[in-house]
């Protein structure tokens, strides 16, 4: 035989495997890529942008999202909120306040950089750039059943053990494992710079607006000299959502001021029974459809979802076979339905009892203290909406009514501008 049928024939050098591998560099993703690497397992964090990116995101962080965060991890905070107006489609306003700090504000380009920086340093190697195309779990580029083949749009094969899907809504790996959806909503969002006199005047405080269309509501967030202004409300009325928005920021006085940034996301919560998982795949954060029905939180979500996959994945990645794969997958599930699921089933609870009556639970935590407390621990962690209702007569009475309470058909979008 020839040098070169020798060569032609000689067998392939061992493919590099990595233990984990993240799709996604956000919140979600960067806390599965710190749990797996802190863990001591090889890590490689996927992400097709360059870092920092925008997102459209509102950028609080209540109590839920801090006690998630890596120890040591210092908030780059914008500003730290005490005071809460509420108003009812810009009537009824009412300023509630508190001694503590409620929660923090913070731009998302920086937060999210933070978070890849600590899974880097805990040993995650990050790459940029990094367009995810499909997973494969079967098929000409799988070597073995304990491996997951991650394929790029340039057509590089990355190998692994385990892969964590945290690609966003619109998640490739989120297909592939089949996530289903249920409510789809559009947030709309404005970054306006104000003068120092205005910036002033919001300076540790924010605005909740309970919107005209079923379910929407609108944010006031300042972030030093520049105001964070959104609007969401269900997919399908997105010329009302946009009417809104030009209506919100109208009857702030904040017309004048052109936006630097003005951007629109969607946002995905999953059905009870989406699946999390597929083989040695798992997803997380909005690539799962993991966030707050009522409210679309989706931080706190994310770095809590992200944390659980990271754990898990390292489990699958030890295990030998698709038995042991698929059995701690199925653990990975029982983690976040035992915990963010029930939030999220009383999220969807709340949300039917606001698209109902959004003037009820106005009044109640703009007049009645118990409803301001609640509101209080909640931003604040010290309790969650689920153990709310469950511990407090009044909310259970309320939710139980709803439950009783014949659907409502839904109200058309109101068409003029809501009264200033």
């Amino acid at each position: 035989m020839s040098s070169e049928n020798a060569d032609r024939n000689a067998p392939d050098e061992t493919p590099e495997v990595w233990d984990v591998v993240v799709v996604g560099g956000g919140p979600a993703g960067a806390s599965a890529a710190y749990a797996a690497a802190v863990a001591g397992r090889r890590v490689l964090l996927l992400e097709k942008a360059e870092l920092p990116r925008y997102k459209t995101c509102g950028g609080g962080i209540i109590g839920p999202s801090r006690d998630a965060l890596p120890p040591g991890f210092e908030l780059p905070l914008k500003d730290k909120i005490y005071a809460v107006t509420f108003a009812l489609d810009g009537k009824f306003t009412r300023t509630r306040r508190s001694k503590k700090m409620l929660f923090g504000l913070i731009n998302r380009p920086e937060f999210d950089q933070q978070l890849v920086e600590s899974a880097q340093k805990a040993g995650a190697e990050l790459r940029t750039g990094a367009t995810v195309s499909r997973v494969e779990q079967h098929g000409p580029e799988v070597p073995d059943r304990r491996t997951v083949a991650v394929v790029l749009s340039d057509g590089e094969t990355v190998l692994a053990r385990a892969v964590v899907g945290a690609d966003g809504s619109a998640s490739r790996i989120g297909a592939h494992v089949g996530v289903k959806l249920d409510q789809v909503d559009l947030g709309l969002e404005a970054e306006i710079p104000v003068p120092p006199t205005v910036a002033e005047d919001w300076k540790g405080r924010v605005l909740i607006d309970w919107g005209p269309l079923p379910g929407s509501y609108g944010w006031v967030f300042p972030k030093g000299d520049t105001l964070t202004v959104g609007v969401i409300s269900a997919r399908g009325e997105g010329a009302a959502t946009k009417r809104y928005l030009e209506d919100f920021i109208g009857r702030l006085g904040l017309a004048g001021f052109e936006p630097s940034i003005s951007s629109g996301h969607l946002t995905r919560c999953r059905t009870d029974d989406s699946p999390l998982s597929r083989g040695r795949v798992l997803v997380c954060g909005d690539a799962a459809g993991l966030l707050e029905p009522w409210t679309r939180e989706g931080i706190s979500y994310a770095l809590r979802s992200g944390r659980l996959a990271g754990e898990w994945a390292v489990r699958i990645a030890e295990a030998h076979d698709a038995v042991d794969a698929r059995r701690q997958a199925l653990n990975y599930t029982f983690a976040v339905k035992a915990g963010l699921g029930v939030e999220m089933n009383m999220g969807r609870r709340v949300l039917t009892l606001f698209e109902r009556r959004p003037g009820m639970l106005h009044a109640a935590i703009t007049g009645f203290r118990p409803a301001w407390n609640a509101f209080v621990r909640i931003v604040q962690g010290s309790t969650s909406l689920a153990e709310i209702v469950r511990t407090h007569p009044m909310a259970r009475r309320a939710i139980s009514a709803l439950d009783r309470e014949p659907a409502q058909p839904a109200q058309p979008a109101q068409s003029g501008r809501p009264e200033a």
